[in-house]
């Protein structure tokens, strides 16, 4: 395990070392030079362990080790390798370095897959160059066409083909893929919060990522001078809008089973501070691993803004994106959990609070994820932290899980 572990250990700092960032966590846009760099270490060790390597029209990178079995679909392992601006050197590249690792192991092993094994490295997962993140999956699976792609442009007003072509990729080469090419897909991820640190369990095989809804909630009053306007006479905005946010949260309390919400957004009109204001707007992120109780609270935080309408106050709730819960794989979470057994490691289950390109996937092929704790529940920050133990412990899993899904030719 050791040599494992110190190997994954120098790809995380290699990788690290490409950032616009230096001193200040790790900053990896999509199509960056930083990218070009991460992107080159990545396939050279692809080559290394003899996979053969290619690139789609998005960008992501497959290395492949072919099985016995002409055309069969592929045993997918791997994650993102860009980052947020100034996050830490784990969300993503944890994932691609477990999964190298398990390609080392059947280089290694001289393994003789019948199905093949690939190695993937998916583009802007985090969304933070292009938008709407999760891109290189969404892309790969036909969620995302390729005249949308062609249409996307960062802050600058560049285009994604026009930063492909800047660090010479090519945006002409194939695009989506059949998911019939698609076995399995195998994605480890940081856990992002506190649970497994605070449980000391090493392991977290996903059982579902979560349901995400968000609104947006427009309160209208009537705005006024704030020395003139006696308070009985008064439509506040403001005072309306705070009155709900205070009482949301107590809902996801109420609901239990995880559930989470979240008002992270908040403009006030017209914003002076001697005037009355007469609009509100701000937003409700809600999140749960069942539908049922994404549903309840959706209901109960539509009664709550009921019940403020009224005596000049106008309130409005808009549905801006709905994304129902995504049970993953019960035969690859069996599995996942069975080789955490063999290896003598101990797991537990878990749901993901945050979405990951296996959620997307997830619809068009058999996906297991695994978690791995996060120091002090930190993530997407410079100080972003996990055990490259934890790291060898999920790639010996996956290597033992890829091992059966390829149906491995014993000797």
């Amino acid at each position: 395990m050791s040599k494992t572990k110190e190997q994954i250990e120098q790809h995380i700092e290699a990788l690290a070392q490409f950032t616009a960032t230096p001193g200040s966590g790790t900053t990896r846009l999509t199509y960056s030079q930083e990218d070009l760099h991460a992107r080159n270490y990545i396939k050279e060790q692809m080559k290394a362990s003899g996979l053969h390597v290619s690139e789609d029209g998005f960008g992501n990178i497959f290395g492949k080790l072919e099985g016995s079995i002409p055309d069969a679909p592929s045993v997918m392992i791997g994650s993102h390798f860009d980052s947020v601006p100034n996050g830490g050197a784990y969300d993503g590249p944890a994932g691609v370095v477990a999964a190298l690792e398990v390609a080392k192991l059947f280089q290694k092993n001289d393994l003789k897959p019948k199905y093949p094994l690939e190695i993937i490295a998916l583009v802007e997962e985090e969304g933070s160059r292009f938008g709407g993140g999760l891109m290189g999956s969404r892309g790969i699976t036909g969620v995302l066409s390729e005249a949308d792609f062609n249409s996307l442009k960062d802050r600058d007003g560049v285009s994604t083909v026009e930063a492909m072509q800047k660090i010479g990729l090519d945006p002409s080469l194939p695009k989506g893929r059949d998911p019939k090419t698609m076995k399995a897909f195998l994605e480890l991820h940081i856990e992002q919060g506190p649970i497994l640190e605070e449980k000391n369990i090493p392991i977290g095989v996903v059982d579902a990522i979560v349901g995400l809804t968000q609104y947006e909630v427009t309160v209208k009053g009537q705005a006024g001078h704030a020395g003139t306007t006696p308070m009985d006479r008064r439509a506040d905005a403001l005072i309306a809008a705070s009155k709900i946010i205070s009482q949301l949260p107590e809902l996801a309390v109420e609901e239990g089973n995880g559930t989470v919400l979240t008002v992270g957004r908040l403009n006030v009109f017209p914003n002076g501070a001697n005037v009355i204001p007469d609009k509100v707007v701000f937003t409700i992120d809600l999140r749960s691993g069942k539908e049922e109780h994404v549903l309840n609270v959706i209901e109960k935080m539509k009664e709550c803004i009921n019940t403020h309408q009224g005596s000049g106050i106008e309130i409005m709730a808009e549905e801006q994106l709905y994304i129902q819960p995504k049970a993953l794989n019960e035969n690859i979470r069996a599995l996942l959990e069975d080789k955490s057994k063999e290896s003598n490691v101990s797991y537990c289950s878990i749901n993901s609070g945050a979405g990951h390109d296996a959620m997307i996937f997830s619809d068009f092929t058999d996906v297991g994820m695994l978690f791995i704790p996060s120091k002090a529940g930190l993530s997407h920050c410079p100080e972003e932290w996990s055990d490259s133990n934890h790291i060898a412990k999920a790639a010996e899993i996956f290597y033992e899980a890829a091992k059966d899904l390829t149906e491995v030719e014993e000797e």
